[in-house]
């Protein structure tokens, strides 16, 4: 039997439609505070570090994809219907070189704990689906 559930995709908000397009011309974008510098992730329509300049108070400026393995986790019992085919597959936490963390997936490599180390240097993989959308994921540099 084929299990033929869709998974659960992307919805499109208005704060985060610049870190979709982005994604899927192969391109990280990210959101920045103009007074602090300081980068955050998810996409918002505020500063998280400056919240009281509203929409006005952040930038998109284009990430390097330069990124390490923060943490992660080896899933064997898939959480939705649409992910039964998948198991086993890597899910983690990722940590930017501009210093946000993104949830995503590790591809490209055998999942086997041994295959990884916490700070690891990772690169971006862009995973183009038919649907239209497009989804960060990283492998091993």
């Amino acid at each position: 039997m084929t299990n033929s559930t869709p998974k659960p995709q992307p919805v499109s908000q208005p704060e985060s439609d610049r870190y979709w397009d982005g994604l899927k011309n192969e391109e990280i974008w990210l959101q920045r505070s103009k007074a602090t510098g300081k980068f955050q992730f998810y996409p918002r329509n505020f500063s998280i570090s400056d919240p009281g300049t509203g929409e006005e108070g952040i930038e998109w400026v284009q990430a390097s994809g330069n990124a390490e393995l923060f943490t992660f986790a080896i899933v064997h019992a898939a959480p939705h219907m649409g992910f039964v085919g998948e198991v086993p597959y890597i899910t983690a936490l990722v940590q930017l070189e501009e210093d946000v963390i993104v949830p995503t997936n590790i591809v490209g490599v055998e999942p086997e704990p041994e295959n990884f180390q916490i700070g690891m240097a990772l690169k971006p993989v862009f995973e183009h689906n038919d649907d239209g959308h497009t989804l960060l994921k990283f492998a091993p540099a």
